[in-house]
């Protein structure tokens, strides 16, 4: 089917009062193991490409970008693509004729006022051409190896009333929330701030997205969707049923050297926990076990 826009499936999550489940990629594997989760659990996904892994494909966009729209094409359930965490207005440019529908531009790590006029000329510009845009309020840390902050530090939390005026002055369409999420966790014990982000929806009139979602148990995920999350990203999870997958796989068969033997293995891993956590998005409650 044709390829999806972002906005439009997190607009249609959220008056659903559920969350679409957004998947970060590398390799074709990643891609391939997100649009089949998705097709197993019958719902709609996002394919994300951050910039991180944009450096990884030595700072080429294209191709992991254009498989990622041929896989969307052929997937029976909608699929749209977004571009993650963008720091470069050079990378920023090139979204649009790349076929993402969305991006995320990330001016967080700037003080109030310089992360604003960055996001608001950003806006500007997507906005001008067709892209849906969103953008991070507070320090979700984590990312790039920085730490997380402090759960009473400075910034570590998003304050609704910053978000307010944050939104009405740059006009983006949908706003990253600091809840007690952090990126790149790799165990699931993450406690989210349940009654903030209540507060943050009832404060603002744009979907709320939740980052660093691998270090999230099922049950805070649920509840804040109930809370008014409406877009979850998810990434390390990925690479942790993959890379946990290929290990095993490779521990029991040294003799093992045709790559697509342990990247399938991989690949069935991602497959798995995609569908589990698009199913627990969209349905506010654990996926049935065949």
């Amino acid at each position: 089917m044709p390829l999806a826009a972002t906005g439009e499936l997190v607009t249609a999550a959220a008056a659903a009062r559920s969350a679409v489940a957004a998947f970060n990629v590398i390799t074709l594997e990643h891609v391939e193991a997100v649009v089949a989760g998705a097709e197993a659990a019958g719902a709609p996904v996002v394919l994300q490409v951050s910039e991180n892994a944009v450096k990884f494909r030595y700072g080429r966009v294209l191709p992991l970008a254009r498989a990622a729209v041929a896989a969307a094409e052929r997937a029976r359930v909608p699929v749209a693509l977004h571009l993650d965490h963008v720091q470069s207005d050079d990378l920023l440019r090139q979204a649009r004729d790349a076929g993402f529908s969305s991006v995320m531009y990330d001016a967080s790590r700037l003080p109030y006022a310089e992360n604003l006029a960055a996001t608001g000329a950003a806006t500007d510009w997507a906005h001008a051409q067709g892209l849906w845009i969103e953008a991070e309020l507070g320090e979700i840390g984590g990312k790039n190896g920085r730490p997380p902050l402090d759960a009473h530090a400075p910034g570590a939390r998003t304050d609704p009333a910053e978000a307010n005026a944050f939104v009405t002055d740059s006009g983006v369409d949908a706003l990253a929330v600091a809840v007690g999420n952090t990126h790149a966790m790799t165990v699931r014990t993450a406690a989210l701030d349940h009654d903030l982000i209540k507060r943050l929806a009832g404060a603002l009139d744009v979907p709320l997205v939740l980052h660093g979602s691998s270090g999230v148990p099922d049950a805070e995920l649920t509840a804040a969707v109930a809370g008014g999350i409406a877009k979850v990203n998810v990434g390390t999870a990925l690479n942790i049923a993959m890379t946990g997958a290929i290990r095993d796989f490779l521990a029991g068969r040294p003799e093992a050297v045709d790559s697509r033997t342990y990247l399938g293995v991989g690949r069935e891993a991602m497959v798995a926990e995609v569908r589990r956590l698009v199913a627990l998005l969209g349905s506010g409650r654990p996926p049935a076990t065949s």
